[in-house]
C-alpha cells in the first residue's frame, strides 16, 4: 500500500508544509527552557491549537510537537523514560486534527537531533543513536504519524543513524538538515554532500532538503544547490521568517507575509516540491505562501540575484559548492524587503 506522502506527491506539482513550532507555542504561553513535548499531556488543547494553525491555513502536512522527544533531549527535564508517551500522544492529537480536516493532511512525526555529539568527536555511538531514534519512532507510529520527519541535522552520522532506525520502525521518512554556517551544515556538510550522501544510504527518506539556517535567501541558495546536482528526488524547503532580531525582550523574525509569499513561490520554481516555513513562520504566513503558490504561475528557476533582490542578501559569499559549479556570488549591500 503506498504511503500517503508518496501518494500525495505523485499527484501534486508541490505540497505545502507548516510553519514554526516554538514561536507559535511561546506566544501561547511556553517558557524558555520548559520541554514543548510535555505539553502534548498538560496542555493538548494548545498543541491542537498548534497543529490547527497550520491545517486551516493551508498546509497539507504538519509536523508533531515532538522535535526534542528523544531520550537525551528530555533527560534534561527528567523525562528519558516517557519518549514513547510523549510522541504517542503527539501524534495522536495531530491525527485528530488532520481527520478532521474535511481533505487529505498528513501528519508528520518531528525527530530532531539528539543533542549529543558523535563519535569520535563526541560520546554518542552509531549503536545508541539508532536506539534512541527507534525509540521515538515507535512511539510516533504508535500514535497514527503518516510519515517520519528528521529536521535540523547537522551531523551526517546522525542522518545515517536515524535512516537506520526509520527502517526497524518500518515508516516512510523525510529528512532535512541545517545549512547555517557560510552555506554549510555546523559539521561541514554542503548540499552538494547532501545529495551523495542522502543517495547512497541503505535506507533513503521520501524527500529531502533543508530546513531553519540564517535566512530564505541563504535557504534557497541551498535548494539550488541540490537541484544543480540532478536529483530527482524530491526536495523540501522550510525556510524561517526572515532573520531574527531581539525587540523588547523577545525574538521577532522580520519577514512579512508578503515576503513569506514571494519565498514560497521562488522556492517552488528553484526545485523545491514540500514548501514550509520554519522559525517565524506564523499562520498569517502561511496564509500568504498558500496564495501565492495557488496562484503565480510557475517560472523559469530563480537566478541568485533574483533570490537576493526579492528576499534580501545571502550571509555569506559562498556556499561551499563553489569548486563544484554551485551557486556561489553574493548580493550582501542590498537591503532586505519585507
Amino acid at each position: 500500500m503506498t504511503d500517503k506522502l508518496s501518494k500525495m506527491l505523485a499527484e501534486r506539482d508541490w505540497i505545502m508544509a507548516d510553519g514554526a513550532t516554538g514561536t507559535n507555542l511561546f506566544n501561547m504561553g511556553l517558557s524558555s527552557g520548559d520541554a514543548p513535548e510535555m505539553w502534548n499531556v498538560d496542555a493538548p488543547e494548545k498543541i491542537k491549537t498548534l497543529y490547527s494553525y497550520a491545517v486551516d491555513n493551508g498546509s497539507d502536512l504538519f509536523l508533531t510537537n515532538t522535535f526534542g522527544g528523544n531520550a537525551s533531549r528530555l533527560k534534561l527535564h527528567s523525562a528519558q523514560d516517557r519518549v514513547r508517551e510523549l510522541n504517542r500522544v503527539a501524534a495522536e492529537l495531530g491525527r485528530e486534527v488532520a481527520d478532521a480536516a474535511g481533505r487529505e493532511v498528513i501528519v508528520a512525526g518531528s525527530v530532531g537531533p539528539t543533542g549529543d555529539i558523535m563519535v569520535p568527536m563526541g560520546s554518542l555511538t552509531h549503536e545508541l543513536a539508532v536506539e534512541m531514534f527507534h525509540e521515538q519512532a515507535e512511539g510516533l507510529k504508535e500514535g497514527g504519524a503518516d510519515v517520519l520527519w528528521l529536521e535540523t541535522i547537522s551531523a551526517p552520522e546522525e542522518y545515517k543513524a536515524a535512516a537506520e532506525a526509520f527502517k526497524l520502525a518500518g515508516m516512510p521518512w523525510c529528512g532535512t538538515m541545517s545549512f547555517d554556517t557560510a552555506g554549510r551544515t555546523m559539521m561541514g556538510v554542503t548540499s552538494a554532500a547532501m545529495v551523495d550522501m542522502v543517495e547512497k544510504l541503505d535506507n533513503p527518506p521520501l524527500a529531502f532538503g533543508a530546513n531553519c539556517g540564517v535566512g530564505a535567501s541563504d535557504l534557497l541558495r541551498t535548494v539550488l544547490g541540490f537541484a544543480a546536482q540532478g536529483t530527482e528526488r524530491p526536495i523540501i524547503a522550510k525556510g524561517n521568517a526572515g532573520i531574527p532580531k531581539y525587540v523588547d525582550g523577545h525574538i521577532h523574525y522580520d519577514g512579512t507575509p508578503e515576503l513569506m509569499g514571494k519565498y514560497a513561490v521562488l522556492a517552488r520554481d528553484c526545485g523545491a516540491r514540500i514548501i514550509g516555513g520554519c522559525c517565524g513562520t506564523m499562520p498569517e504566513h502561511l496564509r500568504s505562501m498558500r496564495e501565492a503558490l495557488e496562484n503565480t504561475p510557475k517560472g523559469p528557476r530563480p537566478t541568485l540575484e533574483t533570490i537576493s533582490e526579492t528576499l534580501g542578501g545571502f550571509s555569506s559569499a559562498v556556499d561551499g559548492t563553489e569548486e563544484g559549479g554551485g551557486p556561489t556570488r553574493e548580493r550582501r549591500s542590498r537591503r532586505r524587503r519585507t
